[in-house]
């Protein structure tokens, strides 16, 4: 709680600049999973750090605006958002969250299991930065018939010397299998709550991703083998989220019912 109204207080702060007497409107995404007590520990943090309304909003709803979905549809859409932390899978139809999930297995996991498996196959200990670099840069989802390399610098767990090793695609695919197994399962989770009629529509659109590890090569196509549905990145897929709250900020009229809580 105090470190979230510390950072709330840090970024209202500098948003404000030389205006720091104005209590500014706060939106706040929360994952899809959150809870009531949750979300009202958010909200009286976002007060507390100096906000005139807090308001809380689910990930995937904001993830939807920034994407360009409209959310106020009969029609459904869903969304599988893959942040740092958090993969967060929602049905959206008429501006709500029908059926949604939210597992703590997202791009930081994936990131120390490439760690991991670099320390276990090369003993060679390297920093959180560098894993990510690696699933950035050579990192896929299934295997790729041309395979990508890259050489790797780390520390030797046995001599404690500066060491160079060579990894390749298909090893990251190995590596970040049981991850990206979580990640598909609460697809199949989400989907097998659907109703039929939306289940519909989710086969003719697609799934829309967005988060930063949504980029990974091939991810869409490791989601249409595991569950028939086709899967397409968004536009500036990193950017959804963060466009979506302000598009929702700036409407909050047009938005008003994917508001979860206001203080």
């Amino acid at each position: 709680y105090r470190v979230t109204e510390a950072m709330l207080r840090y970024f209202i702060t500098k948003a404000l600049g030389k205006y720091n007497l104005i209590k500014p409107d706060v939106m706040v995404s929360v994952p899809a999973g959150i809870t009531s007590t949750e979300r009202r520990a958010v909200v009286e943090a976002a007060v507390r750090a100096g906000a005139r309304n807090a308001y809380v909003v689910k990930e995937p709803i904001l993830a939807a605006i920034g994407a360009g979905v409209p959310i106020h549809e009969s029609k459904g859409h869903m969304i599988m958002d893959i942040g740092g932390g958090t993969t967060d899978v929602a049905v959206i139809a008429l501006g709500g969250i029908v059926a949604s999930t939210s597992v703590k297995c997202a791009g930081d996991k994936i990131d120390l299991a490439i760690a991991d498996y670099i320390k276990k196959t090369f003993n060679l200990a390297i920093g959180d930065r560098t894993a990510e670099q690696i699933k950035i840069k050579i990192g896929a989802a299934v295997p790729l018939e041309e395979e990508l390399t890259i050489t790797i610098k780390g520390r030797d767990f046995i001599q404690g010397l500066p060491r160079t090793a060579q990894i390749s695609t298909n090893e990251i695919v190995h590596a970040i299998d049981k991850e990206l197994k979580t990640m598909i399962g609460a697809i199949k989770s989400v989907l097998s709550e659907t109703p039929p009629e939306l289940a519909a529509d989710i086969i003719d659109e697609g799934i829309i991703m967005t988060g930063g590890t949504s980029s990974l090569r091939n991810l869409g196509e490791l989601v249409y083998r595991k569950t028939g549905v086709k899967a397409r990145l968004a536009d500036e897929p990193l950017f959804c989220v963060a466009n979506g709250t302000g598009e929702a900020l700036n409407h909050l009229e047009t938005y008003k019912k994917t508001i979860i809580s206001k203080k």
